[in-house]
């Protein structure tokens, strides 16, 4: 039967996130800024994230799935697009959680066409360990092992969204010492 347990805490996700925001104003400062927030999971991350950047920027919506359950499917689908071109545009990709890399490639590449000014790329979680198409993280919350998480946008076939934290499901005992390592290793970098 599945443990969930609670791998970064609402008070450590705050904190990196303040972090990661003012990195971004500054790295922005005296240009114009075009958030996209990848639904459905990463809109938590994008609200907490945009109301600590002091600056005016836009924010744009886009939606696509490659996953049921814990799994991906390989296929990435187009289910919402931009409302506007990003033409000329300085381009932030905001996303939940970057494993294989190839939603974000995909996305890249059809934004990329549009010729925006720039496009830079901002994850909560990075699972680098599970890369299988190069994508360059510009900004990253967190780098976890391959644990399924759920929490904090993030789901398991539409449920577990709307938890304050970033939690894990737990399947085995390989993946509960993972998971105490882990979390050991987060909370002491955060002291």
């Amino acid at each position: 039967m599945k443990k969930k347990r609670v791998l970064i805490n609402k008070t450590l996700l705050q904190q990196r996130i303040k972090e990661l925001a003012k990195q971004i104003e500054k790295d922005y400062e005296g240009k114009d800024l075009t958030i996209i927030c990848i639904l459905k999971g990463s809109v938590y991350f994008t609200t907490d994230l945009t109301k600590y950047i002091n600056k005016d920027l836009n924010i744009e919506f886009m939606r696509v799935s490659s996953y049921e359950g814990e799994n991906s499917t390989g296929v990435i689908k187009l289910k919402l697009d931009l409302d506007e071109p990003v033409t000329n545009k300085n381009i932030l990709i905001v996303e939940d959680i970057i494993d294989s890399g190839k939603t974000l490639s995909y996305l890249i590449d059809y934004l990329n066409v549009q010729n925006p000014t720039s496009i830079k790329l901002c994850t909560l979680l990075n699972k680098p360990e599970r890369r299988t198409v190069n994508v360059k993280v510009d900004y990253t919350g967190f780098t976890i092992p391959n644990l399924f998480v759920i929490g904090y946008g993030m789901d398991y076939n539409e449920k577990y969204r709307n938890l304050p934290n970033i939690s894990c499901f737990i399947n085995s005992e390989e993946e509960e010492k993972l998971f105490l390592k882990e979390q050991s290793r987060i909370k002491e970098s955060f002291k």
